[in-house]
């Protein structure tokens, strides 16, 4: 028997502006765009990793409104879990999402525990890291 993961959710503040910033700096594409009502739930991916993507939504996306009230309180509070990228190049990457205006958390350098990486925040306030690919 094999597993592998599929996808994992990402909540934002706001999918379009999400979705330029996942693709336009990170590089990945749309690979699914499905809406129910007022809301939308938007799959991300790279073609380096078919078929494992990141679905992006808001918080009241499919939750109560007590739920999505809370989920909204941990998004703005910068506090829901990280998101780990691989690259082969992570000192261009990060070039490449520091000049999209992104916040900069940590420049491209080498950790004591083995990779070089870098961190940002979303336009949502997630946080992203990007890691050389070993």
């Amino acid at each position: 028997m094999t597993i592998s993961l599929k996808f994992t959710n990402v909540t934002v503040t706001d999918v379009d502006e999400s979705i330029a910033f996942y693709s336009g700096a990170l590089g990945l594409a749309v690979q699914n765009d499905v809406g129910y009502g007022e809301f939308r739930w938007v799959t991300l991916g790279s073609n380096a990793q078919p078929g494992l993507g990141i679905v992006i939504s808001v918080p009241h996306a499919g939750r109560s409104r007590a739920d999505g009230d809370l989920m909204q309180e941990l998004l703005t509070k910068g506090v829901l879990p990280l998101l780990v990228f691989s690259t082969d190049d992570v000192d261009a990457l990060f070039e490449k999402v520091r000049a999209t205006g992104a916040e900069v958390l940590q420049e491209p350098m080498d950790q004591d525990w083995g990779p070089r990486d870098c961190a940002f925040r979303d336009p949502s306030g997630n946080t992203v890291r990007i890691a050389q690919a070993g």
